[in-house]
């Protein structure tokens, strides 16, 4: 059994978020070992340019220390697919020897540039920017899906 792992920035302080996170995880323990594992997020009062760089540098490097897997960075700038193409990259790897993927939300400035560099692969939901709490929502709900398409069920339609 693939594991899928959400390397994702700060907490979840909104319930209904958090709800909706637990029943996509509750859904895809029958098809994947699924986790999300949150990493520290960095506040400061004042930020510029300098100081954001500084806060994803440091986001970065705790992130960094939780890839165990192949790591995919979820950025606007990566590529688009549709839920399909995100069931076809999931039965590919899995099928190609990859025992753990690993998807990465940054924080409130996004994933350090030298950190998506490192990722195998860059994903983009959208043009539009998306909350990072929010964004484990969708991210957990097209993993879902995409179980759902590769095993056939009637959950995408």
């Amino acid at each position: 059994m693939i594991k899928i792992k959400l390397i994702a920035v700060g907490k979840v302080k909104e319930k209904y978020f958090a709800e909706a996170i637990a029943e996509y995880s509750k859904r895809l323990s029958r098809y994947c070992d699924f986790k999300i594992e949150e990493i520290r997020e960095e506040n400061f009062d004042k930020v510029d340019a300098a100081v954001a760089n500084k806060i994803m540098r440091t986001e970065a490097e705790r992130m960094e220390k939780a890839i165990k897997g192949y790591p995919v960075a979820l950025a606007v700038e990566g590529r688009k697919i549709s839920s399909e193409g995100l069931a076809d990259f999931i039965r590919k790897n899995a099928d190609g020897g990859v025992g753990e993927i690993c998807f990465l939300i940054g924080g409130s400035y996004g994933i350090d540039e030298a950190l998506k560099a490192k990722c195998k692969d860059k994903i983009s939901f959208s043009d539009m920017t998306f909350p990072h709490t929010l964004m484990r929502v969708m991210a957990a709900e097209q993993i879902y899906r995409a179980f759902s398409i590769i095993n056939g069920s009637e959950y995408h339609k």
